[in-house]
């Protein structure tokens, strides 16, 4: 019996380290993926912002939002993101205010500021997009996002591409990153953000 556990635990190990290795690949591959093109409108994923300031990973996000805007990608920007219990402001906001201040008419913005992950965000942004008709997003966030991204979207029901800001992930981007799409592939992103909160 001891020699047949033994087996099974070296079997499981061994699937487990090929699919971690597939799916690290995965993500690396499409961190290096850049679909830009015509879409209805360019969905900003919110990051850190610090009293209505965009922190420098959210200022990237959203410069290249704005470049995208700027080249014709699309006609409007999406603003995604919520706030921690003591901010005064929304992770949308502050990429609204920042947009503002670099000449992006008010008309062409959409706030979403619900959703405290990457998939509730992308849930409640599906549910306003909708009633503003838009259909196509291109998506941007980090490189290293874009599987995780893709997924999500697909399961929310988004139509997309990803444009993700430039830079090149570091080894323990991408290790946490296909740890989280690990989970995600085999037990669904809806799940992976209720059981985590």
């Amino acid at each position: 019996m001891l020699r047949w556990v033994r087996r099974f635990v070296a079997l499981f190990l061994s699937v487990l380290f090929v699919y971690l290795g597939i799916t690290a690949a995965q993500v690396y591959v499409a961190s290096r993926a850049d679909q830009r093109a015509p879409t209805d409108a360019i969905l900003v994923l919110g990051a850190a912002q610090y009293d209505g300031k965009p922190s420098p990973a959210l200022q990237r996000r959203l410069e290249h939002a704005l470049a995208l805007y700027q080249s014709g990608v699309a006609p409007r920007i999406v603003l995604t993101g919520s706030k921690r219990p003591a901010d005064r402001f929304t992770e949308a906001y502050a990429g609204y205010k920042y947009l503002i201040q670099a000449g992006v008419p008010e008309q062409d913005l959409v706030l979403v500021d619900t959703g405290t992950s990457t998939w509730e965000s992308l849930a409640a942004a599906k549910r306003v997009l909708k009633r503003e008709d838009i259909t196509r997003v291109t998506l941007v966030s980090d490189s290293f996002h874009n599987r995780r991204l893709q997924s999500i979207s697909q399961e929310v029901g988004l139509e997309d591409r990803v444009s993700p800001t430039v830079g090149s992930p570091t080894l323990q981007q991408l290790a946490g990153e296909t740890a989280r799409v690990a989970v995600g592939q085999i037990f669904g992103y809806r799940r992976l953000f209720r059981a985590t909160g």
